[in-house]
């Protein structure tokens, strides 16, 4: 089991984005229509787990190919085959169950690419959920201190409910 810790923000996880940003353009830019920083390091004031989640957008995961994967790891970033995801492609930069980085490559626009950015800009938009999202992970965290994957099953119906609400006020 993975162990659980969440810190308190730091401005640093953005700097940390726009460094690895780079090199990850010029790796892929003849691929990337989109990149992101995503997930809570990506929203000011969220406590989170200091992993810098990334996403970059592609016009079709077919387009990857072994040279991409080849070059994602001279920077660090290692393939992680997630069979139960077909619609991205995960590279983790830093040790097994110890990743200081996460890559998620998503077709650009599709469902998972605008989930992602509604969380982020939602919660970023609505203090009082941020400050709610805040106090379940704190929660969380103690009740599956050695157990991230029971850890992140747990926050999932509070993300999925934030996208929803996303989703229901850019309708109105």
């Amino acid at each position: 089991m993975e162990e659980v810790v969440v810190c308190e923000y730091n401005p640093e996880w953005v700097t940390e984005y726009n460094v690895e940003k780079v090199k990850i353009v010029q790796l892929l830019k003849d691929l990337i229509q989109g990149i992101e920083h995503i997930g809570s390091t990506a929203i000011p004031g969220l406590a989170a787990k200091p992993v810098i989640d990334m996403m970059v957008g592609i016009n079709n995961l077919q387009d990857l190919t072994k040279l991409h994967y080849e070059q994602l790891k001279t920077i660090g970033y290692e393939f992680v085959d997630h069979p139960h995801f077909p619609e991205r492609r995960f590279f983790r930069k830093g040790q097994w169950r110890a990743g200081t980085h996460h890559l998620h490559i998503y077709e650009h626009k599709a469902d998972n690419w605008n989930s992602n950015l509604l969380f982020r800009d939602y919660l970023i938009n609505h203090p009082d959920l941020l400050r709610e999202y805040n106090v379940l992970k704190k929660e969380l965290e103690l009740v599956y201190k050695n157990d991230r994957a029971a850890y992140t099953k747990a926050k999932a119906p509070f993300i999925e409910s934030v996208i929803r609400k996303a989703k229901e006020s850019s309708h109105n």
